[in-house]
Parts: structure tokens; sequence; C-alpha cells
């Protein structure tokens, strides 16, 4: 049995934050740099992940090397090799080709050094769709990598005019967030929580340093055999209706976010659970509905509603694939219809928000809210995640945020995130008209968010 002695530090603090005057974006590059140091990670950031397969479209490249701490290091010469799978080029910026070698096993790269800590590049669909792997290696690094999904080149763009974008009406709270969902196996482990020598539920402890939101998974059949906890079904309605009546017990709000799987449902895989695996597409829209009306009303049943749902987890590249996937917008837009419809049947005041694994990725956040936005797709809040391995620097965050409020008017928050806390709070409470609506840590309770080693002990975070 593991004991965790737990001292966080109050994050009250957070939800009092200073706005910057005269509209001027704050730096952070001094916050999430260093000078020198040893590196540990390639850190590759690609700036849309989205491309039409028409021999044109481009995506702009970042490489940098960071050390232990995630710190960018400025004066980094690194030598990288840019691996690519599928259908893509990769060149300077100003077009000039780049050095392609072969390695020992036979496979071409690219090669390049970073400047100044960094080298930019550019990507460059081919014109077949599909998906184009890029892979950032330096030694004995641990690489950087990204899945590019390109679109047939006739893809349909859409662009919502002014009046589709009504302003938010409903109540959304600043939000202290954690994502707890792992709790009940980190408890089934044994483990024990202690503050002051004396032992605590873990979601109080939260609360009491200054937590206010709860945020958790919910798979469709997770115990299947190919689902995410094979015959136990963690992260199921069961584990959920039980963890939504501990968070309710605490005083602290409840984000439920639905995977709409039996496993992960991220950027790179959105798989249909077993269930619906066989459906056509109007029973497939009837089974999302159907099945988020019946979660919301269990939860609501037993009086722990949700304060807010999400529909879909990190959904950049659509959902329940292949039919919801980015690659056919109406099938896509249809889908988030149906989850949206099925929310408000059971609680039309209940704020939906849509999650975008793009924090930094500005033009691919536009390039998805504008075309759900005007496929009838409706919401209330903008959620992204921002890990800097994959979505960038705090200035790209930055950037995207203030330019996302500017577009939609909506209330936006950074719905996962684990590095660079009090950044992230503050780049997010610090939004102009106080539409920042707050950020939620994914799983503080283990070892990698910083807060313990892997003995279970307290770190000096």
């Amino acid at each position: 049995m593991k004991i965790f002695p737990v001292i966080l530090a109050p994050l009250m603090a957070l939800l009092v934050q200073c706005q910057r005057p005269g509209g001027e974006l704050t730096d952070y590059s001094d916050l999430s740099q260093v000078e020198s140091g040893t590196p540990l990670s390639v850190m590759l950031t690609t700036y849309t992940t989205t491309l039409r397969a028409d021999g044109k479209d481009q995506a702009r490249l970042r490489i940098a090397v960071t050390d232990s701490n995630g710190m960018e290091i400025k004066s980094a010469a690194d030598t990288i090799r840019l691996y690519v799978t599928g259908d893509g080029t990769v060149s300077l910026p100003g077009g000039e080709g780049l050095i392609m070698q072969a390695d020992t096993a036979g496979e071409i790269y690219y090669l390049c050094q970073l400047v100044n800590g960094t080298s930019n590049l550019v990507l460059k669909a081919g014109n077949n769709p599909g998906k184009v792997k890029v892979e950032a290696r330096s030694g004995m690094l641990w690489p950087g990598g990204h899945e590019i999904h390109t679109l047939p080149g006739d893809f349909v763009m859409m662009k919502p005019e002014q009046g589709q974008l009504p302003p938010t009406t409903k109540t959304i709270d600043r939000m202290i967030g954690a994502d707890i969902s792992f709790l009940p196996e980190i408890e089934s482990r044994g483990t024990k929580f202690t503050e002051n020598g004396i032992e605590v539920d873990a979601i109080e402890l939260l609360r009491n340093h200054g937590f206010n939101y709860i945020r958790l998974r919910i798979f469709v059949n997770p115990e299947n055999e190919n689902g995410y906890s094979p015959g136990k079904g963690f992260c199921g309605l069961s584990y959920t209706l039980d963890m939504a009546r501990r968070v309710k017990k605490a005083g602290m709000k409840l984000l439920l976010d639905f995977h709409y799987s039996d496993y992960w449902a991220d950027p790179q895989q959105q798989n249909k659970p077993l269930a619906w695996s066989t459906l056509d597409y109007e029973t497939l829209k009837d089974s999302v509905r159907a099945y988020t009306s019946n979660v919301i009303s269990r939860l609501q049943d037993q009086g722990t509603p949700p304060s807010m749902v999400q529909i879909g987890n990190e959904i950049n590249h659509g959902f329940l694939w292949p039919d919801g996937h980015i690659g056919n917008p109406d099938g896509l837009a249809g889908l988030l219809r149906a989850g949206v419809e099925g929310v408000e049947a059971v609680s039309p005041e209940m704020p939906v928000m849509m999650h975008i694994a793009l924090g930094g990725q500005n033009d691919e956040a536009v390039f998805w809210l504008d075309n759900m936005i005007e496929r009838g797709v409706k919401f209330d809040i903008i959620g992204l995640s921002y890990y800097p391995r994959w979505h960038g620097t705090l200035n790209d965050l930055n950037s995207n945020m203030h330019n996302l409020l500017k577009r939609y008017n909506k209330p936006i928050n950074v719905v996962e995130y684990s590095d660079f806390k009090q950044e992230v709070h503050d780049i997010v409470f610090g939004l102009p008209g106080d539409i920042g609506r707050g950020a939620c840590i994914w799983e503080p309770l283990g070892w990698r968010s910083g807060m313990f080693n892997r003995n279970g002990e307290v770190t000096d975070l």
C-alpha cells in the first residue's frame, strides 16, 4: 500500500488575475526558455495537423529541444533528423530543399540543424488523402512527432457569418479544475492520501486547496475485451455515477467528458464503440443522441447533474471514425449536433463544450470552428488542450486564445494541461472581458503531474 503525503500550494490566488493594459500580449518566452542546459526531448510543433491534399496546402513546423523541466534551450545547435511517412514533403520556409540521407536501416530522412535553439520548416501536402507522420529525432533524445491528416482536395471550406455567432448566455463558472478519472484505479491498488499525517479523501483534499471543478472521462463499454478496462469497466457509467456522488459530496462541480468510444479518444484514434461499430449513419446519430441523454439522465436522477459537458474528446480530427472524420465534415457536424441534442433533451441550460487539441495552433482551430459552426454545430464554450510538446509555446497559446475570443466571442478555457501551471492560468484569466473561464489540469494525483515523484513523495511544486 502506498501512502501519498499531499501538500498542495493553495490555488485561490489564481482566481484573481490582472488584465494587461493597452491590449499588448505578454511575452512568456523567458518563462519557458533557458540559455543553456542538457537536452532531454525534441519538441516538434506542427501549426496545423489538418491539410488539404491538393499539392499546395502547407503546415509550418517548429523544432526545438527541451531539458528535463520542459524548458527550451536557446543555445541548442543539435542536428535533427526529420522522418516523414506519407504523401508530404519538407522544405525551408522559402521553398529551398533540405539535404536527404538514409540511416543504417535504409529509412530516408531530412537533415536540419537548430540555429539559436530552433529550426523552422514547412511541410507541404501531396495529392493523396490520408495521414502524414512526421518524427524529429536527435541522437538519444526523446523524439517529437505529429500525425497530420490530409483531406480530399475538394474539401468544401465553410465560414460562418457574424449572425451565426450569437454570444453564450448560459452561466459558465470560473474553473480551477482537475481531471482525476484515474482515481478509482489508483485507490483500487491500495493507495491512500494523507495531509499532515491524516488520511483524507483525494477529492476533498483538492477542494481544500482551491480546486472547484472535477473533470471525468466516460467510455461507452470500457469493460470490453479491447476496451479501456477489460473486465473491470473503469471510466464506465457505474464508476462515473459513483465518482459524481463523491464530487457532489465535496461541494464541487462536474465536467463530464464524453469519449464516445470504449477506449481512449484523441487526435490519433477516434474509434467507434464496439456496440456501434456496424451501425449505419442515421442509426449512429440516434445512438449518440440516446446515449448522451441516458448518461445525463442517470446522473441527474441521482442528484449529481454535470455542470458542463463536452461532446467528444480532442476532436479536431473528428470522432466516431470514419463517419465523423474531419475529412467528412458534414458527417462530423451531424454527429456533433446529435450529441448536443442529447444534452438539450435532458437539460437545455447545461453548457456544452467543443474540445480541440489545438492549444497553440490557431490556423487549424479557426479551420475547425469555422467549418463546424457553419454546418450548424452549436456550443457554449471552446476547450483547448495545451501540452507544449505538441501544441507550441506559451506565446502560441496566448496568441491563439486572444484570436479565438476575438473571432467567436465565446468563453474559452484550457481543459487539459500539465506543464507551466501558473503561466497557463495567467494566460486564461488574463483574457479580455473576463472571457477566460479557467483550466483543468490532467491527472494531478499521479507522479507525472510533477506534484509527486515515482515513490509518491511530494515535490516542491
